[in-house]
């Protein structure tokens, strides 16, 4: 075969890139609200987060499965992949990240009462970090499926949990107390999980299976960490400190969500090494 030949363009029906990729539907979803030409590109980058959020809480999923499976090598690829996913989320903020407090008032009414913290999707990834909270169910009380969804995901374990299950089958010493406490409450840091922490990082092998765990969960939640105050900077260029849509406190609200780490003990552990 020739290999300037050009490709097929006759197709019967739509192109099986489309039939695959659904561009049609995706790039038809933005309807804008204001006459400002900045909304379309809050809107599509708002969308675009979305995307990274479904993707990111996939690969999240696979790894709790793996590790409630004792598949390191899954659960360990699974975690990988979404550093790389959090890294392109995370830059998702450029576009928004220089707004100026007149360019976002011109289409600041037109969320009206919405806001970033009722994204369902998002508050899954939430719950996958631990940071469970079953009043964050009540804004999709009208979207039976999601809420659905939710519940669900508010009672599973998430990956922290399935990560010190698997360290209590490993025969390391985490306390009953975390192993069978109420999967629907945020997670509190112990002083036992910080000794676990503190002896793994602690020992011989630096490449045994747990400091491995170890580091690809620190990986997440420095991007997750990283996430958070990228929101902040660019909500406190746009708007100070004015009270958040959807009634939100705004820029207070989001200081108090970036001064805290997920998986906490894996981070004050490292001072007892």
């Amino acid at each position: 075969m020739s290999h300037d030949a050009a490709p097929n363009l006759d197709f019967a029906g739509t192109t099986p890139y489309e039939d695959y990729v659904q561009a049609d539907v995706l790039t038809h979803l933005q309807k804008t609200l204001s006459d400002d030409p900045g909304e379309m590109v809050f809107l599509v980058t708002t969308q675009v987060m979305e995307l990274w959020f479904t993707v990111i809480v996939h690969e999240w999923e696979t790894a709790a499965r793996a590790l409630r499976e004792d598949d390191l090598p899954v659960a360990l690829a699974a975690l990988k992949r979404s550093t790389y996913e959090l890294e392109s989320l995370n830059a998702s903020w450029k576009p928004l990240a220089h707004l100026t407090p007149a360019q976002f008032n011109a289409y600041r009414s037109a969320l009206g009462e919405g806001s970033g913290f009722q994204s369902a999707m998002y508050r899954r990834m939430e719950f996958l970090l631990g940071e469970k909270s079953a009043s964050m169910l009540v804004p999709h009380r009208g979207a039976p499926r999601v809420h659905a969804e939710l519940e669900k995901a508010l009672h599973e374990p998430s990956l922290y949990d399935e990560v010190l299950r698997l360290f209590a089958r490993r025969g390391l010493p985490v306390p009953a107390s975390v192993l069978e406490r109420d999967l629907s409450q945020k997670y509190e840091p112990s002083e036992e999980v910080e000794k676990v922490w503190a002896a793994v990082y602690g020992g011989e092998d630096q490449d045994s299976d747990m400091v491995r765990i170890g580091e690809a969960l620190t990986d997440v939640g420095e991007l997750v960490w990283r996430w958070r105050n990228d929101h902040l900077v660019a909500t406190r260029r746009a708007m100070g400190s004015k009270a958040g849509t959807g009634g939100s406190a705004g820029v207070a609200w989001l200081e108090k969500r970036a001064r805290k780490n997920v998986f906490p003990e894996l981070w004050t552990a490292r001072s007892h090494v």
